[in-house]
């Protein structure tokens, strides 16, 4: 894994930062209705675990312990599925979730893809068990 003490906050935003920073999203979930484990080409690995009523997510969390994009990737993806029925979230790409973090960094584009890949496999792991 990375050693993110030497990476470069000046790079990033202030709402990419504030995203990074805030914990809403971040850490592991006991009982999860599904989730799901992605390890990226850069070697970041990533979670996402999903609590869905009635088809809605209700609850998600992330956990990464990937650099700051990966986990403001993440964070985004997470917030932009949160409340969203599973077609909504679905819906969401590796695009929008770039456009919304204003200023990634290019060689940290591939982060979106990792966030948005690994969402898609807890909302698959979550309809292939119904």
């Amino acid at each position: 894994m990375r050693d993110n003490t030497q990476e470069n906050f000046s790079n990033y935003p202030e709402e990419v930062l504030n995203l990074i920073k805030n914990e809403k999203y971040y850490g592991r979930m006991n009982d999860p209705v599904s989730s799901s484990y992605l390890k990226g080409p850069c070697g970041d690995a990533m979670e996402f675990y999903l609590v869905i009523e009635k088809d809605k997510i209700t609850e998600i969390k992330y956990y990464t312990e990937g650099c700051h994009a990966t986990r403001a990737c993440a964070a985004m993806a997470a917030k932009l599925a949160e409340g969203k029925t599973i077609k909504e979230a679905l819906s969401i790409s590796a695009g929008e979730v770039i456009a919304r973090l204003k200023g990634l960094p290019d060689d940290h584009l591939h982060c979106s893809i990792l966030s948005v890949s690994t969402l898609y496999r807890a909302i698959a792991d979550y309809l292939l068990k119904a």
